[in-house]
């Protein structure tokens, strides 16, 4: 071996050591030692010569994008031996839907390694940070990495927020418009039911924000919030419903009433003058619960009955006596007016027509 890289570090009988500084890829090969002895004695060994690939660009990258538009970024490095592994990271994450494109170097034995990342630009792209990261055993665990922040162009988005969710009559409210965007949107543009604000006095806007005081009926309708920039508009719309001022009633302490009860008697009269009741009672609703005591609507309705059947009878007994009023005389009685003893009554009652006449009474 003649080359100025190659030092011998030890020569003995029993061992010969060299050194190979500045290895390259022509340095890749078998080796061999051979010791002069009769018959002479030689050992080989094969080196390999890693290919350390080159630190990686990415390329096809133009700022700003715009949202929607495709992208195409394309990660590259060379001379790696064996091919090196490329993956690429958006945010940290591993993105693996990638094109891997691998060309070998026929002179060098070294590889070029390529690969793509297609996809459509999006607002939560902005500001995103994509890495292409290469591994190769040569690396000793240190991948090799480039990055690039992405930045993308988007028209704004826009929201209003309330600052009261039941505006009344009297209040006030501030309705705030949040937009946002990129470039960063100009100052909004607040109007009402498609035209200016009506009552400049009392609706102000400072900003992004408009405030609206001693609200009315007035004030009911759609307000139009609309904000723009280089790329596009956007806007939003809030509905504003003025309420009637809420009356609260102050509290006020119930006092629980007596328990009322009401009887409802029902008097059935037979022919064999059978009376028979029926007490209903309905208990007051706002009597409190839980009290103990005596039931007083069933004692009422027991004494409603008991006064009913007593003037039942006292009102049948009366037209009973009504109906059988009158003077009565025994056939002895209507003789003996003119006859002087017992018998003669008797038969002066029997044969006297005169005295029966007279004596006659009709009841209808």
């Amino acid at each position: 071996l003649r080359d100025n890289r190659i030092e011998l570090v030890r020569a003995s009988w029993h061992e010969l050591s060299i050194s190979v500084s500045d290895v390259s890829l022509s340095d890749e090969g078998q080796y061999t030692c051979s010791l002069f002895t009769m018959p002479v004695k030689t050992s080989k060994a094969f080196l390999t010569v890693l290919g350390v690939p080159e630190k990686p660009q990415i390329t096809g990258f133009t700022s700003p994008v715009m949202e929607g538009e495709r992208m195409q970024l394309t990660c590259k490095t060379s001379g790696s031996k064996p091919a090196a592994d490329i993956r690429w990271f958006k945010n940290d994450k591993e993105v693996k839907d990638v094109k891997y494109i691998k060309e070998e170097d026929a002179v060098r034995k070294t590889f070029t390694v390529s690969s793509t990342l297609d996809f459509l630009a999006d607002r939560s792209d902005d500001g995103a940070v994509v890495s292409c990261r290469v591994d190769h055993e040569s690396l000793n665990s240190t991948p090799q990495i480039a990055m690039q922040v992405l930045e993308i162009h988007y028209t704004p988005l826009v929201k209003i927020i309330s600052s009261n969710s039941w505006p009344e009559e009297g209040q006030s409210i501030i309705l705030t418009c949040e937009s946002k965007g990129k470039p960063v949107p100009e100052p909004v543009l607040w109007t009402k039911d498609g035209g200016e604000l009506p009552d400049p006095e009392r609706m102000v806007v400072n900003g992004r924000v408009l405030s609206i005081s001693f609200l009315n009926k007035t004030d009911n309708g759609t307000y139009r919030c609309e904000a723009k920039n280089p790329i596009g508009r956007n806007s939003t719309e809030y509905v504003l419903i003025v309420h009637d001022v809420f009356n609260t009633l102050l509290p006020t302490t119930v006092i629980p009433s007596l328990t009322t009860a009401t009887v409802t008697t029902n008097v059935a009269l037979t022919a064999s003058t059978t009376t028979s009741a029926t007490a209903t009672s309905i208990r007051d609703p706002n009597a409190l619960a839980g009290q103990t005591g005596p039931d007083h609507a069933l004692i009422g309705g027991i004494v409603a009955v008991v006064v009913f059947v007593t003037l039942c009878s006292i009102i049948l007994l009366g037209r009973y006596l009504a109906r059988h009023k009158g003077t009565y005389l025994t056939n002895e009685a209507k003789g003996a007016e003119d006859a002087p003893d017992a018998d003669t009554a008797i038969i002066n009652a029997e044969g006297s027509q005169v005295n029966a006449e007279e004596k006659k009474e009709y009841f209808i």
